[in-house]
């Protein structure tokens, strides 16, 4: 139906969806560190609003590094998000975010050994805000994120479920 330059509409039937152009994944990156987590803060244009999310981007998005690694783009954008550097990334596997609409899956890392090396925020553009926050704390302060108007990625619900 239609392609851009990273996502591709397409019909199949009466089914319409969304996948990602020339075989672009992405990685999304668990760091928790000395009992907080690092997490991200950003605009969502989609949302029309910030949105607090794990850390994450695109893997093989630029024709130079088409091939790259998926550890290797989730060690370089924990570093340009948040600013902290991993001594390994775990594949902890695939998953699919909204398998309905979306054929976009994702690996998802855990980021272990971790130094703080830079300020984060991204790239040029991207204008990102790093949260670490406490795990004791974390649901009151995605409930204050939430009240003040932010998405939530659906990804933190990892940290809100209750045994």
């Amino acid at each position: 139906m239609w392609q851009g330059r990273f996502i591709t509409a397409k019909r199949e039937g009466k089914w319409e969806y969304v996948s990602r152009s020339r075989g672009i994944r992405a990685a999304v990156i668990l760091a928790i560190d000395e009992g907080h987590v690092l997490l991200v803060e950003q605009y969502r244009v989609p949302l029309g609003k910030n949105c607090i999310e794990l850390p994450a981007g695109l893997v093989g998005d630029h024709d130079e590094n088409a091939d790259e690694d998926s550890a290797i783009a989730a060690t370089r954008e924990l570093e340009e998000e948040t600013g902290y550097r991993a001594e390994t990334m775990e594949n902890c596997g695939e998953y699919y975010s909204s398998p309905g609409m979306v054929s976009e899956s994702f690996c998802l890392f855990r980021a272990h050994g971790l130094t703080k090396v830079g300020e984060g925020g991204g790239v040029e553009g991207e204008n990102i805000t790093v949260h670490r926050v406490p795990l004791t704390e974390l649901s009151g302060f995605i409930e204050r994120k939430r009240q003040d108007g932010a998405g939530i990625d659906v990804k933190l619900m990892l940290f809100l479920q209750t045994s």
